[in-house]
């Protein structure tokens, strides 16, 4: 049960920061948000660890994340220049199946969850699926959130269609994406293993590095208003806080499970976006709201 409390924490603090990162995109530009957030919870993660006594591990236990921050720079990349070209409605779902790769890996690792879990694993995937599939309404501000760790972006204009080969495109990029954060949270679980501190600690290092070198190569115009700063600060701490709690997750329960319990954080998005700016629900994603929770009964109950 510690575990499935640790795995849902994770995905009600991704799912926070991408609603606050999102909005905060109203009133900074979308580099000014990434570039803050990963400033932020770099700061923080290693405040924790140093706070907390966990010394340096050894390279041997770091280099996964190392290389999974390396990995999810390039997924988030991909992902922002599918939206840019693709359709929302596509690219991403194929983007919220990253928890596939972890849940294999754990399958193929020797794990072997009940068969009312495989039944919720299942039933969740549909419906997150289902939630990050949605359409486009007018009006709406925060729009998707298909990967941890990035500000949710809001919709492409009603207008706005794809040509045959951008659609190409963006699907290729949804799924390097997906594979990139899929190997992101294996990572995670190899680090993990001998210190959950240095796993959160070493792929923020690792991501907030190369953000940092991309952002010098590319020099883009950062615009912020001082109000959105508190907000940029909070997406920082709350991704942080979600690796941390995913990391340790790992060492109690199944990756197989945690994975796939950590990737319901499209769902408490959406839902925020309902609760706090009123915007649109379709039916659909309300069906695919309420598989998502039953299927997250199940993986608890068995």
């Amino acid at each position: 049960m510690l575990a499935i409390a640790l795995a849902l924490g994770a995905s009600i603090c991704w799912g926070s920061g991408d609603f606050l990162g999102g909005l905060t995109t109203r009133r900074a530009s979308l580099w000014a948000v990434i570039i803050g957030s990963q400033a932020v919870g770099l700061a923080g993660a290693v405040l924790v660890t140093v706070l907390t006594g966990h010394s340096w591990p050894g390279l041997h236990a770091v280099w996964p994340v190392l290389l999974g921050g390396g990995a999810s720079v390039v997924a988030i990349s991909c992902f922002y220049k599918a939206l840019a070209i693709g359709s929302m409605s596509i690219v991403a779902p194929i983007s919220a199946t990253n928890a596939a790769i972890p849940f294999l890996v754990g399958i193929l690792g020797g794990e072997r969850p009940s068969p009312t879990q495989l039944a919720g694993v299942a039933l969740a995937a549909v419906g997150i699926l289902i939630v990050a599939s949605q359409p486009v309404h007018s009006g709406q501000t925060i729009g998707v959130a298909a990967l941890p760790n990035e500000p949710a972006v809001a919709p492409r204009p009603l207008d706005h269609h794809a040509s045959p080969s951008d659609h190409r495109r963006a699907i290729v990029l949804a799924a390097v994406a997906s594979v990139g954060i899929g190997f992101t949270l294996v990572a995670y679980n190899a680090t993990a293993k001998y210190d959950p501190m240095w796993a959160m600690l070493g792929s923020r290092a690792s991501s907030a590095t190369l953000f940092a070198a991309v952002f010098l190569v590319l020099r883009p115009r950062v615009k912020v208003g001082r109000s959105a700063l508190p907000f940029i600060a909070a997406v920082g701490l709350l991704d942080t806080t979600a690796n941390g709690l995913f990391a340790t997750a790992t060492t109690k329960g199944y990756l197989s499970l945690v994975s796939v319990l950590g990737a319901v954080y499209p769902v408490v998005t959406i839902l925020l976006a309902f609760a706090l700016l009123h915007e649109h629900i379709s039916r659909r994603q309300t069906y695919g709201v309420v598989a998502a929770l039953a299927g997250i009964a199940l993986i608890a109950a068995g």
